[in-house]
């Protein structure tokens, strides 16, 4: 594990400090470890939703009613399963 040494300001280490006396935390470190770890999900979370978002706009637009669509759909999954 690396090491790394910063500075913060008192009203910043006063919040850390606090969050860490709650006893969620061991350590200050141990509670910017799990706001960077948050982070990086959010991350993967929000690159996920841009992969959807831009299929979906690659799949181009329809002229139908949402409603027309979602009883195109049921009446295909009836036919199928009979």
């Amino acid at each position: 594990m690396t090491d790394l040494s910063f500075s913060v300001p008192p009203a910043m280490l006063n919040w850390l400090e606090q969050r860490v006396a709650q006893g969620d935390y061991v350590d200050v470190a141990d509670y910017l470890r799990d706001l960077v770890r948050r982070e990086q999900e959010v991350a993967k979370e929000t690159e996920w939703l841009r992969e959807q978002i831009a299929e979906g706009l690659a799949s181009g637009m329809i002229d139908k009613e949402p409603e027309d669509v979602i009883e195109e759909i049921i009446a295909a999954r009836r036919a199928r399963n009979g």
